[in-house]
């Protein structure tokens, strides 16, 4: 179903590639939540120019730091230079310093442009936003620092990757033997016990129903997503091998969104040079060479429908 947002807010619905983005435009200023893919910047500039025209954008803030909903910061930074950019507290220190290993563009080969920070999204404040207060909520999981902005009167959840329609983002810890299901598990009790009426996903449609009365309860979409949720991490937790084929999946298909078509040698020595493959590979590999290994895994992607071969080149299947 559609669903209706108040007045002075929207969502720009964006390909996989790009994080959704959420403008509000009232009494506080025009603010952004998650900005896209740095490859997708000039697109989220034309966005927000024919949005508010000649006013600027005044705010700027991050669910996470993940490459597809921070990678068109620096384009709106420079585009508005007076712009306030709000990130979660746990990477501060990061993109101080721009450590693109501790942020993980390094270690998923993965662009994003640097870009400054002016204050933090910490959790259990809260922010104006629309003309209206947003609690920050702690969502750990997906990525360790990401956060939920909740507006508890009209009940609207912008959830980042914590969860979608269909699942939630790919555990990260879990990749490089740190925990990870428990947290993820976590905030999927938070999400429910919050009982929004409408949740904007980082990826994916927006869905709920407004009309719902109980505050007690999420609305019926909103619970259906959370228990369909809370089965694949079930899934996931029984056999984390399923969540590792799963991420390295998610790993070759994002960067094949980006290229689009890749001659598969240009594949490989991509990634060659990926942390996160190598490291998979040399713990999960199950003594196969890397090339043979990687095939196997092109050729799962392909029998999966997201990509196709074509003589010497690898394509994008939408």
């Amino acid at each position: 179903m559609s669903v209706r947002l108040p007045d002075g807010m929207r969502v720009w619905e964006r390909g996989w590639l790009s994080a959704n983005n959420v403008l509000f435009d009232g009494p506080d200023g025009p603010a952004l939540v998650d900005s896209g893919y740095v490859t997708h910047a000039a697109q989220t500039l034309a966005l927000v120019e024919h949005a508010l025209g000649a006013r600027p954008l005044v705010r700027l803030l991050n669910t996470h730091l993940h490459s597809d909903h921070c990678g068109g910061n620096a384009a709106l930074q420079a585009r508005y230079p007076g712009l306030l950019t709000l990130i979660p507290p746990g990477q501060a220190d990061a993109v101080r310093a721009w450590d693109e290993q501790r942020l993980s563009y390094r270690v998923t080969g993965q662009q994003c442009a640097r870009f400054r920070f002016d204050g933090l999204l910490v959790p259990g404040a809260t922010i104006r936003l629309g003309g209206r207060d947003w609690q920050i909520h702690a969502a750990p999981g997906h990525d360790p620092d990401a956060v939920l902005l909740f507006e508890p009167v009209a009940r609207i959840l912008i959830a980042g990757d914590a969860l979608w329609q269909h699942g939630f983002g790919v555990v990260f810890p879990e990749l490089i033997g740190e925990p990870g299901f428990d947290a993820v598990a976590a905030t999927l009790e938070r999400i429910e016990a919050l009982a929004p009426r409408v949740v904007i996903p980082g990826h994916g449609a927006p869905f709920g129903d407004p009309a719902h009365t109980d505050p007690a309860t999420p609305a019926a979409p909103v619970a259906a997503a959370l228990a369909v949720a809370r089965e694949r991490l079930a899934h996931f937790r029984a056999d984390p091998a399923r969540h590792r084929c799963h991420a390295l999946k998610v790993l070759l298909k994002f960067k094949l969104l980006e290229w689009q078509r890749q001659r598969l040698d240009a594949v490989h020595a991509w990634a060659r040079e990926v942390p996160y493959l190598v490291h998979l590979h040399a713990r999960h590999g199950g003594g196969t060479a890397f090339d043979p290994w990687l095939d196997a895994l092109i050729d799962d992607l392909c029998a999966g429908g997201a990509a196709r071969r074509d003589g010497a080149w690898l394509v994008d299947r939408v």
